[in-house]
């Protein structure tokens, strides 16, 4: 633990005072950020319809509205937020968090929870139920996850928060938008080298032009020009424009909350997950220069869940990963709200299906991909040297579980399962399955831990390394970490595993061995040892 004298507050300014409500980055930032969140609409409105089978009514009538609603109040609470931060500090560098539909979330609410209620019943209400009290519950374990995650941060060092969150960004945020660019690498690569030039580069184009938006332009253009686009699909999606407006959906969330037992096998790990997850963008905005109350972001992420499920929405908005990236590309507070208002407006006029016949896909994911250079690319910049093998140790376990998930959809397309081609047969094919999938379930708490446990050990610190260990072992034992659900004794074999490490470690304490002193530049000597970070406090 740090006993140094904690800074002296920075007196604060009047509220916004030195901030303007918009400045030239904001529409970069905008640009990015929009288009991020938009292809996640785009992607949860095919998912309902196309996986689900729920009426485009109901998904351009109820759940648009419902997540737009969702989206615009968070976004404007995060723009306050950055505003309330920037007034303490008497800065004008501020940039507000981002904020949109959780897309880990998207998928498993979907796949997960909604399509095996739908095959069994063939009832898509039934179906759409179960997902909002699934999103319901989410909402309410974030919600106590505001009262310990800042716990959890404090003792939890930098390099394994922001190593699970490369994580997340490697192989969740970067590898499909890498994938789908390359299937139209014709139109995307344009983009994303605008993208870098302006995003990373720092070059501006002249008159002011945001890059965000010339990129966009340029690959719509390349896709329209080549016949990537079909017009016919704009005439057809024209025709389905209608408005629509939130309004309580409480008997569809009521029904689905009747049988709750089932939904809470992966609501507790992914309420887990979420909570941790903004634990560590958190820590990332902390690592650009912007330190946020975890628990008034968490309490924005919880609330969000629980309005959205209760307008009809099953898809939890959360704090989202990237803004460093933002910060980087200029923007400050402006375009947080307008992308909340933005996207509010699209959801409740129903146009989602004009934009993607309008917009090609290829010219818009390279923004995702540039977002997860960038996070990835943090953890390492601001980590001393001597905790480089501790991130990447806290990102594997999502690549592992990236991974096995690539695999299980393909077994899904050929008609068959890991479990019915047998583990056996499988790794005869060099393919260590089942080893993947205990590692990377839990990913990024099981990172978390992982990356604790190899940070202390390389600062000698064998008590906090010992610790981390025990913990990684009862979260083994219960299935938070390392096991497929909830339950006494989830995978006892791994819970064993962390416990030797554990003894080992209190073991280490007693012994005095002689150590090498590792080599590395005078400069970096004093910050090897990272210190645990204390929660910031923003009143």
């Amino acid at each position: 633990m740090s006993t140094a004298t904690p800074e002296a507050p920075v007196e604060p300014t009047q509220p916004g005072a030195r901030l303007p409500f918009w400045v030239a980055g904001d529409t970069n930032a905008f640009f990015g950020l929009g288009f991020n969140v938009l292809v996640n609409v785009l992607v949860l409105v095919g998912l309902l319809i196309g996986v689900v089978n729920i009426p485009a009514a109901d998904v351009f009538g109820i759940v648009l509205p419902a997540l737009g609603i969702a989206l615009v109040i968070g976004n404007v609470y995060y723009t306050y937020l950055g505003r309330r931060l920037a007034a303490k500090t008497g800065r004008d560098d501020v940039t507000a968090m981002p904020y949109g539909p959780s897309v880990p979330h998207m998928f498993i609410v979907v796949f997960v929870i909604m399509l095996p209620i739908y095959l069994k019943t063939k009832d898509p209400v039934q179906a759409w139920q179960a997902g909002l009290a699934w999103a319901f519950i989410i909402g309410v374990i974030i919600l106590i996850g505001a009262f310990v995650g800042p716990y959890i941060r404090k003792y939890t060092p930098r390099a394994a928060l922001l190593g699970a969150l490369a994580g997340v960004s490697i192989a969740f945020i970067s590898m499909r938008p890498a994938g789908q660019m390359f299937e139209a690498a014709w139109i995307a690569l344009p983009v994303f080298l605008l993208i870098m030039v302006g995003f990373m580069a720092g070059v501006k184009l002249p008159y002011n032009i945001p890059m965000g938006l010339a990129a966009l332009l340029l690959g719509t253009a390349i896709g329209w020009i080549g016949g990537y686009m079909h017009p016919a699909d704009v005439s057809a999606a024209a025709g389905d424009i209608a408005f629509a407006f939130p309004h309580l959906k409480l008997d569809l969330l009521i029904n689905g909350l009747k049988d709750i037992s089932p939904l809470l096998a992966t609501a507790i790990p992914l309420g887990v997950y979420n909570f941790t997850e903004a634990m560590t963008n958190v820590e990332s905005a902390a690592a650009a220069g912007d330190e946020y109350n975890l628990r008034a972001v968490l309490l924005a992420d919880g609330f969000g869940a629980i309005i959205g499920s209760a307008l009809g929405s099953p898809f939890p908005p959360a704090v989202y990963i990237g803004q460093p990236g933002w910060k980087k590309a200029g923007g400050r507070t402006g375009y947080s709200m307008a992308t909340g208002v933005v996207i509010a407006v699209l959801c409740f006029s129903g146009v989602f299906g004009l934009i993607a016949a309008l917009l090609p896909t290829p010219a818009i994911v390279p923004i995702l991909l540039f977002i997860g250079l960038s996070i990835g690319a943090q953890a390492f910049q601001v980590s001393p040297k001597l905790h480089y093998a501790a991130i990447v140790a806290a990102l594997l376990p999502n690549v592992a579980n990236w991974a096995q998930g690539l695999m299980d959809n393909v077994l899904s397309a050929a008609g068959t399962s890991a479990t019915e081609v047998g583990y056996d047969k499988i790794a005869q094919a060099g393919v260590v399955y089942e080893g993947l999938k205990t590692f990377g379930e839990g990913a990024i708490l099981a990172g978390l831990v992982l990356g604790a446990i190899v940070a202390f050990v390389l600062n000698r610190d064998f008590f906090q390394a010992g610790i981390f260990a025990a913990v990684g072992s009862a979260l083994s034992w219960i299935g938070l970490i390392h096991g497929e659900k909830i339950e006494w004794g989830a995978n006892g074999q791994v819970a064993l595993g962390y416990l030797f490490v554990a003894v080992m470690c209190f073991g280490l304490m007693t012994l005095k061995l002689p150590v090498i002193e590792p080599e590395m530049p005078s400069e970096l000597e004093e910050d090897a040892v990272v210190e645990p970070k204390a929660p910031a406090i923003v009143d």
